[in-house]
C-alpha cells in the first residue's frame, strides 16, 4: 500500500489567511482533501482537524507542517505529539521552514540526536513566545485598568432621553417598546433603569 502525504495547517481565529500554506502543500503533491485546517489557538492539541489527521496517519505516511509554531505552542505537548507520531505511529513529520526537522532524513543516531535537539530548542521558543504574548496582553490590560479603561459592555446610565421616555411610559402616553426605541436602549437595560428610577427619591428623579 502506497504511503500517503498529509498536510496540517493551524491559524489563530484572528489570522484567517491560510492560502499561502495551502498553496505550499498543494505544490508538494498533497491532495486538497488530505489538507487539514484548524482555526484555533495553539495552546493545546484539542483541535478537531488535528486529531482527525492524527487518526488517519499510518506507518510510513508523511505529515507536512509549515512551521513548528503552527503545530503547537506548548513545549511538552509538542514533544509528546511529535513522539507519538514518529515513534508510536511510525509516520514521518516534515516542517517545511526548518529542513533539520524532516524525520525522513535523519534515521541514524547522530542525525536523530541533532533533530531532537533542534526540536527541543524550537519547541521551547514557541512556548516562550506564547508566554511573552500572554504577559504583554496582561500588562496592557493592567495599564488600561489603571488608567480607568473599562472592559466589557458599557455601564447603563440614566440619561435625560431615558427620563423623558420613562415619564411618558409611566403616564401611559407611549408603550414600553416605544420608550425603548426613543431612548435607544434594549429591553433588559430599559427595565433595569426603570427599577433604578423607582428607587430614586421623587425630588431627585425630576432633577
Amino acid at each position: 500500500m502506497k504511503n500517503k502525504k498529509f498536510g496540517y495547517i493551524r491559524v489563530s481565529a484572528k489570522d484567517q489567511n491560510v492560502a499561502r500554506q495551502v498553496e505550499s502543500m498543494l505544490k508538494l503533491g498533497i491532495d486538497e482533501r488530505d489538507i487539514f485546517i484548524d482555526k484555533l489557538s495553539g495552546k493545546n492539541f484539542k483541535r478537531d482537524q488535528y486529531q482527525l489527521v492524527k487518526r488517519m496517519l499510518r506507518e510510513g505516511d508523511i505529515l507536512y507542517i509549515h512551521q513548528l509554531d503552527r503545530f503547537g505552542r506548548n513545549k511538552s505537548q509538542i514533544l509528546q505529539e511529535w513522539s507519538e507520531i514518529t515513534k508510536s505511529i511510525r509516520a514521518d513529520i516534515v516542517v517545511l521552514d526548518m529542513p533539520l526537522l524532516d524525520t525522513r532524513k535523519y534515521k541514524d543516531s547522530l542525525g536523530s540526536f541533532i533533530a531532537d535537539l533542534v526540536l527541543q530548542i524550537l519547541a521551547w521558543e514557541a512556548e516562550t513566545e506564547r508566554e511573552k504574548i500572554r504577559k504583554n496582553q496582561r500588562e496592557g490590560i493592567d495599564v488600561a485598568l489603571k488608567n480607568g479603561v473599562r472592559f466589557g459592555r458599557p455601564e447603563a446610565r440614566i440619561t435625560d432621553d431615558f427620563k423623558a421616555s420613562y415619564e411618558k411610559w409611566k403616564n401611559k402616553e407611549i408603550t414600553a417598546v416605544e420608550a425603548m426605541r426613543e431612548s435607544k436602549i434594549k429591553k433588559t437595560t430599559f427595565y433595569k433603569l426603570v427599577k433604578e428610577m423607582k428607587e430614586i427619591p421623587k425630588e431627585k428623579a425630576g432633577q
